[in-house]
């Protein structure tokens, strides 16, 4: 039989992905720490916690939090095991880099499929730059 956390109240790695993807969508929705704390009844340096996995969220306050941000609980969860949990993690964990979210909604923006593909084309110009600098 599994032994049980001697602390069952201390954060989790689940607990850090459920902070990431909340982090990723507060910013997919242009809001900040402060307006979804607002909109919870919590500080935005209980957000901060619950975004780095330092603090658990309970199911109601995943449920307020799921609510204000207009996703079922459900994307709040790595789902199941294997490639496509890992691929859901790896995806949200590029969503966390500085930036990211901004670039993906101005991109997004974009009509022009050509466009769209030139400026991929100057992004990944940019990256191998920068690659080929620190080699």
């Amino acid at each position: 039989m599994e032994t049980v956390s001697a602390n069952p109240k201390q954060a989790t790695k689940e607990d850090g992905i459920v902070g990431a993807r909340i982090q990723a969508l507060r910013k997919s929705k242009g809001l900040s720490q402060t307006a979804l704390g607002v909109a919870i009844g919590v500080t935005f340096q209980q957000i901060q916690k619950y975004e780095n996995g330092m603090n658990r969220v309970g199911a109601g306050r995943l449920s307020e939090i799921a609510r204000v941000l207009e996703v079922p609980v459900s994307a709040l969860f790595a789902e199941g095991d294997g490639v496509f949990a890992q691929q859901q993690v790896e995806v949200f964990d590029f969503l966390r880099i500085p930036g990211a979210v901004g670039l993906l909604r101005v991109f997004a923006t974009i009509e022009d499929d050509q466009l769209r593909r030139e400026v991929l084309a100057l992004v990944r110009s940019a990256a191998r730059m920068e690659q080929d600098q620190g080699a």
